[in-house]
């Protein structure tokens, strides 16, 4: 499938990923960035900054993730704004969510930054033209432009872009460009743009009038072979209705590049504005840019001894004299470099030279290491192979882990290399032997080692010594710090898919299976605590070997205290989850149930109100009984109308709103029947007690006119049967 930008970002990419090294070439924009790799490649070069990245051609999906994920948290960290972008869209290959990243890594390196200094040139052109009746009196009264950088344009890069051409470009010829869409369509816009920056290329005149294809064959022909602009459209993507405005902007943005350099004097000196490179416009002084180039030319005239050197004959401790001469010389510099790489953009991206410098000193760094480890591979035996080791032990300990977006990735990545560490460390004590018996003797089996290489062994010897137990106490702590901060990532991941606006039924139960399996089945507060046991007894070690590490914003006890106050929030939200679940679907249950009984009685209460009275009468004599399943019913689902998504909500609302309406016009023709049923209830238990009080008094009649045998002891019976009788008709009567 074809989209509007695929082609031109696919160009794009493979135009910059051409820099790389070595040069990566995109033949499917949607499936050659699913493994990261050219993404990753991508970002490397436009920010000059090196990328963890996993390779090879047996990669999973997991290393798939891994390095879209480094991607977007790189990205992230730039303060780039990705919005429904994640590392499985792209691992997919979704056309929509692709596109949407390549625009953002070109907005963002490309355009943003080549239109940074537009406003500033913008201004140099005023103060020698006339400006349109759209200028503010302030841009017009504006004092001319000293050393002080303008802000950018108010409405951003767009604007700031279609300002230039609009100023610069086309106005002088009377062409309106109003948009990067169809304002292009002609191919004189293009021409135009050309014309600004090498008049001689372009006669004007002879390109009114032409077809659009032609017109748009040529401007880009004559922008790839006079000005090297890639050829990022064809003359079939614009000359339509409604061209892509990204492809086009893209492509446009790409003419910045070759502005002339602008001179201004003025009372404060003369003002430069220069735009170079694929990294975007430099945001530094003249004088810190002539600064690191300097540095940048002293460090490759360094490399360039350093290759020298290794080609000069001599023995090896000369050999070792020499690398240690260049050695000292980098370190001299490190701090000067360092200071110079220090980022002045608000993105914190490097600027072309920034980024020269960064990699001539890495470089000439890796050379000297390699010539470090050939001249210790050039000792004699058994001491060339406790020199390879030591450069082994080096780079374990110089290794740094690069934190990856996702937590587990990152664990996973330091138990390898914690495993590799201690596999490297556990021949410590062997070659302190081996060393200390020669270093002792100055010599292996009568050959003198060169004195200085072999001081220099005995320090980097004891450094490894005493750093390797902080090293991995330092490496057991990281690791099991990102597996708790997995676990409460997944644990807070799961609890905002739990705690939200709710769907159907079915879904809340697939929700309260899900809680159930995680929860309780997969053991969540018992490997909290196993995570916790583990981390604390890493944490106390490594402060026990390094108490340094305890101190400021990142100290490890601080961390504890953290994931103890998180979890205990986190723990307590997650045991009020199920009730919640629960109650949502007893709600559910309720409400469906009387739903479908009142539904199916309101359509035979419709038909008996066609009754006769008597009929009707029997029909309704449980009226009441359905208020209460109407109340039931509205009670269910107002507290679902609360607590469901706004979707389900709304079926809720029509669906009451109809079975009500239909209650309350039943209702209103029925109430009078609402106690029917309790007053035949009162009438039965009146009749019944009126017949017990007959027959009680029929029986007290026959009792009195009965002729009585005169004793105390009948009289008294008499007497106690009357009382009785007495009493029950009391009570027949309350009742």
């Amino acid at each position: 499938m074809h989209l509007p930008s695929d082609e031109c970002f696919q160009v794009f990419l493979n135009v910059k990923n051409h820099n790389h090294v070595p040069p990566l070439v995109m033949t499917d924009l949607f499936e050659d960035i699913k493994d990261g790799v050219m993404l990753l490649a991508l970002l490397e070069v436009l920010s000059g900054q090196k990328l963890p990245c996993e390779q090879g051609k047996k990669l999973k999906r997991i290393h798939w993730v891994a390095n879209i994920g480094t991607a977007l948290k790189f990205l992230e960290g730039r303060k780039i704004k990705l919005v429904n972008i994640n590392s499985t869209d792209i691992v997919d290959g979704r056309p929509s969510i692709v596109l949407g990243l390549v625009w953002t890594i070109i907005l963002y390196f490309q355009i943003e930054e080549l239109t940074s200094s537009l406003p500033a040139l913008h201004t140099m052109s005023s103060s020698t033209s006339s400006l349109d009746s759209s200028t503010s009196s302030t841009e017009i009264t504006s004092p001319p432009l000293k050393k002080k950088t303008l802000p950018p344009l108010q409405g951003g890069a767009r604007k700031a872009l279609l300002r230039w051409v609009q100023q610069t470009a086309t106005k002088s010829l009377s062409l309106e460009v109003r948009d990067f869409g169809p304002s292009w369509r002609t191919g004189l816009a293009f021409f135009a743009v050309i014309n600004a920056l090498r008049p001689n290329l372009v006669d004007m005149e002879r390109v009114w009038g032409r077809p659009n294809r032609e017109n748009l064959h040529e401007a880009f022909l004559l922008a790839e072979t006079e000005l090297g602009i890639p050829q990022l459209l064809e003359p079939e993507d614009v000359d339509v209705e409604k061209p892509d405005e990204k492809s086009v902007m893209t492509y446009v943005a790409q003419f910045l590049k070759h502005l002339p350099e602008r001179k201004q004097s003025g009372s404060e000196g003369q003002l430069q504005v220069e735009v170079t490179g694929c990294l975007g416009l430099d945001s530094l002084s003249l004088e810190q840019r002539k600064s690191l180039r300097e540095l940048r030319m002293w460090l490759d005239q360094l490399e360039r001894d350093a290759i020298q050197a290794q080609e000069t004959e001599g023995s090896l401790a000369q050999q070792y004299q020499l690398f240690k001469s260049l050695r000292v010389h980098l370190e001299m510099r490190r701090k000067q470099v360092e200071g110079a790489l220090q980022s002045t953009q608000r993105d914190g991206m490097l600027t072309v030279d920034q980024a020269l410098v960064k990699q001539a000193w890495e470089r000439i760094s890796k050379r000297l290491l390699d010539w470090h480890l050939q001249l210790d591979r050039s000792l004699p035996a058994p001491l060339d192979t406790v020199g390879a080791w030591l450069h082994e032990a080096e780079e374990a300990l110089r290794q740094e882990i690069t934190i990856q977006q996702a937590h587990d990735i990152t664990a996973s990545t330091v138990h390898r290399a914690l495993e590799q560490h201690k596999d490297v460390l556990k021949s410590l004590e062997s070659h302190q032997q081996v060393f200390q018996r020669i270093h002792k003797d100055r010599s292996v089996d009568g050959v003198p080692v060169p004195p200085d290489q072999l001081q220099d062994m005995a320090e980097r010897m004891n450094f490894i010594s005493t750093s390797s137990s902080i090293h991995l106490a330092k490496m057991e702590f990281l690791e099991n710090k990102h597996h708790m901060q997995a676990f409460l990532s997944l644990a807070e991941s799961k609890l905002k898919s739990w705690i939200i606006k709710y769907g159907q039924q079915e879904s809340v139960e697939l929700m309260l299976h899900s809680y159930i399996s995680f929860v309780e089945k997969q053991r969540f507060f018992e490997n909290y605590e196993m995570l916790f046991q583990s981390l604390k007894l890493s944490a106390e070690a490594y402060v026990s070997a390094d108490s340094s590490v305890d101190e400021g914003e990142m100290g490890v006890r601080r961390f504890m205290r953290e994931v103890v106050t998180q979890w205990r929030s986190l723990s307590m939200e997650v045991r009020s989850v199920r009730s919640m679940l629960e109650e949502v679907l007893s709600n559910w249950e309720r409400y469906t149930s009387t739903v479908a009984s009142l539904q199916a009685w309101l359509e035979d209460a419709e038909e008996a109100l066609s009754q006769p009275e008597n009929t009707k009468r029997e029909f309704f004599r449980d009226l009441s009984h359905w208020m209460d399943q109407h109340a039931a019913m509205n009670d269910a689902g107002n507290f679902l109308i609360e607590t469901c998504d706004e979707t389900v909500s709304l079926d809720l609302k029509q669906q009451l709103l109809i079975l009500n309406g239909r209650w309350r016009d039943l209702f209103l023709k029925v109430k009078q029947y609402a106690h029917s049923d309790e007053l035949e209830k009162w009438r039965k238990e009146h009749l019944k007690a009126i017949w017990a009080l007959k027959e009680l008094l029929d029986t007290a009649e026959a009792k009195l006119n009965a002729p009585v045998q005169v004793s105390f002891l009948s009289v008294r019976a008499f007497l106690q049967d009357v009382e009785v009788r007495k009493a029950n008709c009391q009570f027949n009567y309350q009742m």
